[in-house]
């Protein structure tokens, strides 16, 4: 049994919270709103975030943070991306000499474009900085449904001792050492995903949304390989197979704003009815910066930031990127 602390109570810190109780670890979960943690101390359950989802008797909760970063073996970092630094901020003096911490947040930062690892990392240097991804929508980790993910960390040791605390009969997890390349896939996945729901909003069909999941991983996995990752990762759970359940999946929040605009909602008005922090929104400067420092070729992630950003209408991005000029698939100079 591992003692472990889960650093930020939404759904998927509520999920992973029930995952890893069940596997047999003592879990103890934090959040900065008292009123957050008064609930699931009483209520055994989130009821805005993952209503249904009973949490048992002996899980604790806290919004101490030095008491639940205090004799752990492993700590969860689950609050949403634009707070990560700031989380980490406030962990640092309490955080031991190699503590494993494992991200399981998505999102790049636009002021520094880091990847959420190295933020960790460099506002708390003691630590091990791992990351746990995948197609892993809290809704149905909360009720044991057959899950999927990878742990990528600097070292086969850590990664496999995550792989150990997390596996279960339906929480399957494979090891990677490819931390950007994981990272960069389950932040620009948010971003695509955007796309691919306003895509259902404006009406269109299963064929514009196969055709956004593929180019919009050959857009990834082009700025991945230019960064120094690793191209299968983009092939693999946190690549494809993330971006396949963000684009697809009624749960998923980007796809559900994405949604909202193709019927004519703003990037403000669909934020607040989607109620939850809407990753790709975040995301999109930063992919966008990156796509013009490593000069590559990110037509969907252009348009995506001119329909939030810029006031563009979502049909007249859709026939931009059908209009662009007659390209190769995988290249002339195989002819």
């Amino acid at each position: 049994m591992a003692k472990i602390s889960i650093i930020g109570a939404g759904s998927w810190g509520t999920a992973l919270a029930w995952l890893l109780h069940n596997n047999g670890h003592e879990v103890r979960v934090w959040s900065i709103m008292e009123d957050e943690i008064e609930m699931l101390r009483t209520k055994r359950e989130h009821e805005q975030k993952l209503p249904g989802v009973k949490l048992p008797e002996d899980m604790e909760f806290t919004t101490d943070l030095k008491e639940s970063l205090t004799d752990r073996d492993l700590v969860v970092l689950a609050v949403p991306s634009p707070f990560t630094r700031s989380t980490s901020q406030k962990m640092a003096p309490f955080v031991k000499e190699g503590q494993i911490i494992v991200n399981v947040a998505k999102g790049i930062e636009e002021a520094t474009l880091m990847p959420l690892s190295d933020i960790i990392e460099q506002e708390i240097p003691q630590a091990n900085v791992a990351v746990l991804s995948g197609p892993s929508h809290a809704e149905e980790v909360g009720k044991g449904l057959p899950t999927t993910c990878v742990a990528g960390a600097k070292t086969k040791e850590t990664a496999e001792y995550i792989q150990n605390i997390f596996m279960s009969p339906v929480f399957r997890v494979y090891t990677s050492p490819d931390l950007l390349g994981i990272e960069l896939g389950a932040a620009l996945k948010n971003v695509i995903a955007l796309a691919a729901g306003t895509a259902d909003g404006l009406g269109y069909g299963d064929n514009t949304k196969a055709a956004l999941i593929t180019r919009g991983i050959a857009e990834i996995s082009r700025l991945g390989i230019a960064m120094g990752a690793r191209a299968e990762t983009f092939f693999g759970l946190s690549g494809i197979g993330d971006l396949i359940v963000t684009c697809a999946s009624v749960h998923s929040r980007n796809r559900r704003a994405g949604y909202l605009m193709g019927k004519g909602y703003t990037m403000q008005e669909a934020m607040d009815e989607v109620k939850m922090v809407v990753e790709g929104v975040y995301s999109a400067k930063a992919a966008l910066a990156l796509s013009q420092k490593y000069q590559v070729d990110m037509p969907i992630i252009v348009e995506v930031n001119h329909v939030l950003f810029d006031g563009k209408p979502a049909a007249n991005a859709v026939n931009d990127l059908m209009q662009r000029v007659k390209k190769d698939e995988i290249g002339s100079d195989l002819w």
